[in-house]
């Protein structure tokens, strides 16, 4: 898989998109501990070259970033891009598809039953968006550090948080991690955190637009029902 993401990035210019990202942040005099980089993924083309690799970001999109984070990685060592960076779990990698099959089983439709969204992979979904917040900060990702000085985890990079799609926010940051190695408390180290915006929307289904315009069917009764949305 890794290589046919190496292919895809190659051919999709992925790859040049990358580079120069990489040198934002190796030109940057910022020290960052997760570097973030967002992808751009064509379904049909990826499966084209491998149809288990596209099936894969479709299903399990958080299983094919860790591939393209290994690629992205190596990449970065082979070709000295980020001088700064340390270890592969420095990397986050954000898949964004260019569009998702035009199938009902890609749509998210709230209203439908049984309610069968227990996987992680993508959706399409359309409503009507009733109600935002404001624009807060959220923490997309955090360096960790081992309290016991003597233990070797008591520097670089070993434990780096990043925040995943679907997590809570105390996922990434709170304080009762333990070391791995010698069970002390870990302690983040607050200039390496990284934060991100975060919006909440009030959504309502499309289907919504039939009672506002007076529209009758066989149902007499019928229940519209809201769901919240988190923009990062």
């Amino acid at each position: 898989m890794r290589e046919v993401a190496l292919v895809y990035l190659d051919r999709s210019g992925g790859l040049q998109k990358f580079v120069q990202d990489c040198r934002k942040y190796n030109d940057s005099k910022q020290s960052y501990a997760v570097y973030r980089f967002t992808i751009s993924v064509n379904p049909s083309d990826i499966t084209e070259l491998d149809a288990t690799f596209g099936n894969c970001i479709l299903h399990q999109p958080i299983q094919a970033a860790k591939v393209f984070q290994s690629v992205c990685f190596i990449a970065i060592k082979t070709l000295s891009l980020i001088e700064q960076l340390q270890t592969e779990a420095q990397i986050s990698i954000l898949l964004k598809p260019t569009h998702l099959p035009p199938l009902p089983s890609y749509i998210l439709s709230l209203s439908a039953f049984p309610l069968n969204y227990t996987s992680q992979r993508f959706y399409m979904s359309e409503g009507i968006a009733i109600a935002m917040g404001t624009v807060t900060k959220y923490t997309q990702g955090a360096r960790f550090l081992c309290s016991e000085e003597t233990c070797p985890l008591s520097q670089g990079f070993r434990y780096i948080r990043v925040h995943l799609p679907g997590a809570t926010e105390s996922a990434t940051v709170r304080n009762d991690f333990v070391c791995s190695l010698c069970s002390s408390p870990l302690q983040e180290d607050m200039k390496f955190r990284v934060l991100g915006d975060k919006q909440i929307v009030e959504m309502a289904d499309a289907k919504v637009l039939n009672a506002l315009k007076g529209y009758c069917n066989e149902q007499s009764h019928f229940r519209i029902q809201t769901f919240t949305v988190f923009l990062r």
